[in-house]
């Protein structure tokens, strides 16, 4: 029997099928579920991601959904735990990276662990605890405007100890470049002083190398999916998953499209302008949607009659002062929430009338949707870079999803999935 090498507890579902994609794509099989009580259904694989929509619920909540995800992982005897986040770090000074990893700490008895959210490749990288969007400081790019998690301090270090009572040290750029060994050294005697967590320096792309070399053998890792391209050669290397796997197809699924875009991240908003110049978009002004049955019910006829002729979109995407003007009649959680439904009880609906391919812009958006179409679990095709994890439900009436980040993904990234989705060479 195959042994449960890689157990991920992702926060939201946009980077939890990220990180199945990239596993299937160096040949790990990998379930991919939503609800921890089908794990066991996942069966003989070396990998199980479960995602869960926990990144910006309350705190406590998000402790109690990850417990039960972590220890329906541990009853399968899994070798490591990989607790999966944002590229930036997406949280608040409530949490919800420190609670969760307090948690998880705790439930696999590390004594340690690192946080490695660097991804060289998107420009997202660290230095002396600092997070870049390439040349600029997090606290002075577009992220600092995020409805939701707004992030106003660069330094991680000080972030991540704002929410948790264990001691953050930094793993610098410099101990990092002199390799695992080095760094092992480094860890070793900064945790004999009383610190429990690292915040990783990473630039380059042989930084990610080196940081999974030293932290394969850890009963915990954190990070951004970036770092999980990494591990299956070195599983491989140990013989602890068979080295050549091919990846698995997905199967084509036809039926109509759609385009569902709650993120209001710029990314987002340049890849509906795109869509819009070749397909029909409808948008959604949250200032006039307190009526949810209405806003779908307006929607959806306008879909009808459009859907014969190729995908259709719909956002609630908005520029900042949209978004701004949102939040203060609703709140912050209550406009992302009124945002949400609407699009969840649209995607139950466009289903109902014949589409079977979603392209999905959002982490909250995504968990939302696929919480409302009833979706448990998929079957992850492999990675096609950014932005570009797809899947496929397994029943006999199959819907193909595609769950981005707001951030990420080609400019192109909606009418290329969507066409992709019809033919499973394309997706692969």
């Amino acid at each position: 029997m195959t042994k449960l090498i890689f157990g991920v507890v992702a926060d939201d579902l946009t980077g939890g099928m990220e990180t199945a994609a990239m596993l299937v794509a160096a040949g790990i099989e990998c379930g991919f579920v939503t609800d921890p009580d089908l794990v066991g259904s996942c069966g003989d694989v070396p990998a199980i991601v479960i995602a869960q929509k926990t990144r910006v619920i309350p705190a406590n909540i998000a402790v109690g959904m990850t417990a039960k995800a972590t220890r329906a992982l541990l009853a399968r005897d899994v070798r490591q735990i990989f607790f999966k986040y944002c590229a930036t770090f997406d949280s608040t000074d409530q949490g919800n990276i420190g609670p969760v990893s307090d948690l998880l700490m705790q439930l696999t008895s590390a004594e340690y662990t690192a946080f490695c959210p660097a991804s060289p490749a998107l420009r997202r990288t660290f230095y002396n605890g600092h997070l870049f969007l390439g040349t600029e400081l997090i606290s002075d790019s577009p992220k600092r405007n995020d409805p939701l998690t707004p992030m106003t301090d660069p330094d991680l270090v000080r972030v991540l100890q704002r929410q948790t009572r264990a001691k953050v040290g930094l793993l610098a750029h410099s101990q990092v470049d002199a390799g695992a060994d080095s760094a092992g050294r480094v860890i070793a005697e900064a945790t004999a002083r009383g610190t429990r967590y690292f915040i990783a320096d990473a630039i380059y792309d042989r930084d990610l190398n080196t940081l999974a070399t030293l932290t394969c053998d850890w009963k915990l890792m954190t990070g951004n999916a970036t770092i999980v391209q990494h591990y299956p050669d070195i599983w491989k290397a140990r013989g602890l998953v068979a080295a050549d796997r091919s990846p698995p197809r997905l199967r084509a699924v036809g039926g109509g499209g759609a385009v569902l875009a709650g993120s209001c991240a710029e990314r987002t908003l340049e890849q509906l302008a795109e869509f819009e110049k070749s397909h029909p978009l409808h948008r959604i002004n949250l200032m006039n949607a307190e009526d949810v049955a209405a806003t779908v019910g307006d929607a959806l006829d306008w879909a009808r009659p459009r859907l014969g002729r190729g995908p259709v979109g719909f956002a609630t995407s908005g520029a900042p002062e949209a978004v701004k003007m949102a939040q203060q009649r609703y709140g912050r959680e209550g406009a992302a929430e009124l945002a949400e439904t609407i699009l969840g009880r649209l995607a139950v609906s466009l289903r109902g009338v014949g589409v079977r391919r979603f392209v999905v812009a959002g982490g909250e958006t995504s968990g939302s949707i696929v919480e409302q179409l009833g979706i448990r679990r998929l079957r992850v095709g492999p990675y096609g870079g950014p932005g570009i994890g797809t899947a496929v439900t397994e029943d006999e009436d199959p819907v193909a999803l595609c769950l981005k980040s707001g951030k990420l993904g080609p400019v192109d990234l909606f009418a290329t999935t969507l066409e992709a989705m019809l033919n499973p060479e394309a997706v692969n």
